[in-house]
Parts: structure tokens; C-alpha cells; sequence
């Protein structure tokens, strides 16, 4: 059985292709080792290698991690597919979404979009479901991914207008490439790339043709092209970000509010977590103030990609940043605030998983470790008991002692993974019993 049909649009091809898989390899999967990736895009928003929620999720039991997380941008298309391989595989999992908001009180400064001022990514984290249909948070999911189409078609316009002679349709060649018809800029810049070659055909003339949205010279971009990806991430920069052709610098009407989104994501019971980029910003010079501006507003964990932060070629930069990893690590710690980390693998050439026994990272391997396992600890608990991180029973039983809160969800989360046998008695028993059991299984305290 190939793998590759884990990435079939058809649903129930790659469950039934899971489930072979399964029953050829389930034997010789390793046990869980000290890795694990909880930020991870399928190709519901977009994955570098075309990837499911289902391949990503047997890609993580294949290679023994600790656990995983799902993260699409604007949808939960894919939650429930993940958290279902999580169980057939037994594989600790959880499911989060990925946006971009309007930041009112840093109007003025960058923050994790260069160039973009008061504009911040922002993620809604253990998600175990889509909303309900009819309830105002389905609706807000939906004006969420409207929203996005809506940005989409207006770039696209913007490049057909200077770039006729590879102007793209957005539902025939866009939407088309996505199971969820949900994409992404990288998607139209691949729909860009695709329609050139096509129109074109040969490389030179590829070349010259692009040789003028990039301004460089033809052989520049020859070489660009023998480069995997490299030409698609160059086009995506100098078409669509800051100072490109169809630019256009966001307002505060482009985005949700930072206020909106949170409350929507509390509203899911999921919880509301601020991202971190790498310090080097204005908005990120003072992160405690970031922190605390975030909590204040009920961001309850915080998102960091290590590998931007660390694996770094120029020695100068990689020192400043390193030093800032350290120091906003230090300022979450303090604050009792969980860790959620990953890769993305939204991007060709980024590392599958961060290396928890590396000489940088596992400085912060316990760290990280037990914000992967409160992010698992609250999906499994809200999922089967109703009792998630940020919800009403967990506040009036920890109220603000965070180190308990945080001890019993990581504690949760440590526990083996739950298979599907498991998964259904704990359905069965109710959210009131499932929710005893979880604490009698824990009652030993966190790993």
C-alpha cells in the first residue's frame, strides 16, 4: 500500500487507506521517542508536500513522535480527520487553527507580519470540532474563509491587471487545487508558476518572462528555477508582500480584531494562543509586555516555530536570535504560560520535526515538552469530558493557581494514547464518569 494515497482528495480513500496501512505496518511502529511537531499544515490550507491531515498523522507514528498537532489557516476542515488517525494510530494529537488579526494596541509597530504594521498571526489551539451549524460560531468560521477568499480574488485581480499574459482564473485554477477549496497565497503563486510554464514552455522563455516582476536578470531566474521551490517563493515575495506587484498594505478593516478572534475561539472551548516570531520585531522588543497585553485579553498559551529562531547561517543574527528565544521563553515560564511548538511544514525545505536532544533546543525540551502535553491533555478532556483548558469547570476548580492547571492537563496529556476501543467506553461512560477516570488514571500527578 502506498502512502501517497493518504493524500487522495477523496475522504474515504485515505481512510481506507490508513487502515491498510495499518494492518501492514502496525506491527514495526516504533515506540514514541523525544520529538514532536504541533504545528503542522495540511493541505487543507497548505502542506509543502501535498500532505493530509491523515499522512501527516501517520508520518508522526511512522517516525515515533511524542505528538502532533494539526494547524490550518482559516478552516478546521481537517480536525476531525486527524484526531480520528489519532486514535486508530495511537498517537497523541490535537488540532488547531491559524489567522491573521488586527493588534488595536500595537497599531503603529510590526509584529509577526514584517512590514505590517499592528497585524499579527494568531492561533486558536485544541479544537475538537467544527461549530455547530446555525450558531454564531460556525457563522464566524465561515466569514473567516470568505474573508480569505475575498483577499485572494482581489490579489489576484491586482496581478491578472499587470500580468495578462498569465492571468489565472481563481475557481478553475485555484480553488481546484485545495480538497476544502479553502487557499492560499502560496497556492496562487503555484497557479502563477504553472500557467507561465504552461503558456511559455521553455525554460528561457520562462525566465525572461519573469526576469521583469522579479527585476533580475534571466539566468538569475534560470537558477532560481533549477531550485526546487526557490522561484515560487521568490515570486510569492516580489507579487504579493511588501512593495510587490498587487500589494495592498492591510487596515484595520482587512482583519478580525485580536478582541473578535479570541472570543470566537473561546466561544469553540478551544484556547486562544498568541504567536511568537522571533523577537527582532518592534513589537516583540518587549515581551512582557507583549505577554501580558495577550493574557490580559485571554490568550492562555503562546506558539513559537523554533527553527527561526535558532537555525540560523549568519553567526551575528543567529546570536541575537537565539539570545531572544531565550529570553521570551524565560518571560512565558514566568507567567506560567504553556509552549506550543512546531515547524509549519508549510514551506519546502523546513525540517519535518524540531530535534528535542540538539545542543539548542534541548535547553527547552521540558519546557516544550509540557506544552505539548497540556494541548493533548485539553483536547483528549473537552473532547471526552467536557473540561477543557480554558473552560468553566477548569477555572473554578484552579481559578489562577496555573501550575496546578498546568500540572493536571500535561499529566492528562502524558498518559498513553487513548485508541479507539478506549475512545468509545469513554463516550459511553459520559462526561461527568470520563472525566473521574481521567483523574484517577493521573492521579499519580504529571510525568
Amino acid at each position: 500500500m502506498t502512502t501517497a494515497k493518504l493524500n487522495s482528495f477523496d475522504a474515504d480513500e485515505r481512510q481506507s487507506t490508513l487502515v491498510e496501512l495499518l494492518r501492514e505496518q502496525g506491527s514495526s511502529l516504533p515506540d514514541a521517542g523525544p520529538n514532536f511537531n504541533m504545528h503542522c499544515h495540511s493541505f487543507f490550507s497548505y502542506n509543502a508536500d501535498g500532505w493530509s491531515p491523515s499522512r501527516i498523522a501517520w508520518e508522526a507514528r511512522r517516525a515515533g513522535w511524542h505528538a502532533a498537532g494539526l494547524c490550518d489557516f482559516d478552516v478546521l476542515d481537517g480536525v476531525a480527520e486527524f484526531l480520528d488517525a489519532g486514535l486508530r494510530l495511537g498517537l497523541r494529537a490535537t488540532a488547531n487553527l491559524e489567522t491573521r488579526v488586527f493588534f488595536p494596541e500595537y497599531r503603529d509597530v510590526d509584529l509577526t507580519s514584517p512590514g505590517e504594521q499592528g497585524v499579527t498571526y494568531i492561533m486558536g489551539a485544541g479544537f475538537t470540532g467544527v461549530p455547530a451549524p446555525g450558531t454564531a460560531a460556525a457563522a464566524t468560521l465561515t466569514e473567516m474563509a470568505q474573508g480569505a477568499g475575498d483577499r485572494n480574488r482581489a490579489v489576484i485581480g491586482r496581478i491578472n491587471a499587470e500580468l495578462p499574459q498569465v492571468a489565472i482564473d481563481y475557481e478553475q485554477d485555484v480553488v481546484t487545487t485545495t480538497p476544502g477549496g479553502t487557499p492560499t497565497e502560496r497556492h496562487i503563486v503555484s497557479a502563477y508558476a504553472a500557467k507561465a510554464a504552461a503558456a511559455l514552455g521553455e525554460p528561457a522563455k520562462i525566465a525572461e518572462f519573469w526576469s521583469g516582476p522579479l527585476a533580475m536578470p534571466t539566468a538569475d531566474v534560470l537558477a532560481l528555477m533549477q531550485g526546487g521551490a526557490a522561484l515560487e517563493l521568490r515570486l510569492r515575495s516580489c507579487l504579493m508582500k511588501r512593495g510587490g506587484l498587487a500589494y495592498e498594505q492591510p487596515s484595520e478593516d482587512t482583519f478580525p480584531s485580536v478582541d473578535a478572534f479570541i472570543e470566537w475561539v473561546q466561544s469553540c472551548d478551544a484556547i486562544p494562543m498568541l504567536t511568537w516570531l522571533d523577537g527582532t520585531s518592534a513589537g516583540e522588543s518587549k515581551p512582557g509586555e507583549l505577554l501580558d497585553c495577550m493574557i490580559a485579553k485571554g490568550a492562555a498559551a503562546m506558539n513559537i516555530v523554533p527553527d527561526r529562531n535558532w537555525n540560523i547561517e549568519d553567526p551575528e543574527v543567529r546570536e541575537l536570535k537565539r539570545g531572544k528565544l531565550a529570553e521570551i521563553v524565560r518571560e512565558a515560564e514566568a507567567r506560567e504560560l504553556p509552549i506550543n511548538i512546531g515547524t509549519e511544514l508549510n514551506k519546502a525545505g523546513l525540517p519535518l520535526v524540531d530535534d528535542m536532544t540538539g545542543e539548542v533546543l534541548s535547553d527547552y525540551a521540558e519546557t516544550f515538552r509540557m506544552g505539548a502535553n497540556i494541548m493533548v491533555g485539553h483536547t483528549v478532556l473537552q473532547r471526552y469530558a467536557g473540561y477543557g483548558y480554558t473552560g468553566i469547570g477548569a477555572a473554578a476548580e484552579f481559578g489562577d493557581r496555573l501550575s496546578e492547571r498546568n500540572g493536571f492537563f500535561a499529566a492528562v496529556g502524558a498518559m498513553p494514547p487513548l485508541g479507539e476501543e478506549q475512545a468509545a467506553e469513554l463516550q459511553e461512560m459520559g462526561q461527568e464518569k470520563a472525566l473521574g477516570w481521567f483523574r484517577d488514571t493521573v492521579a499519580g500527578g504529571p510525568e
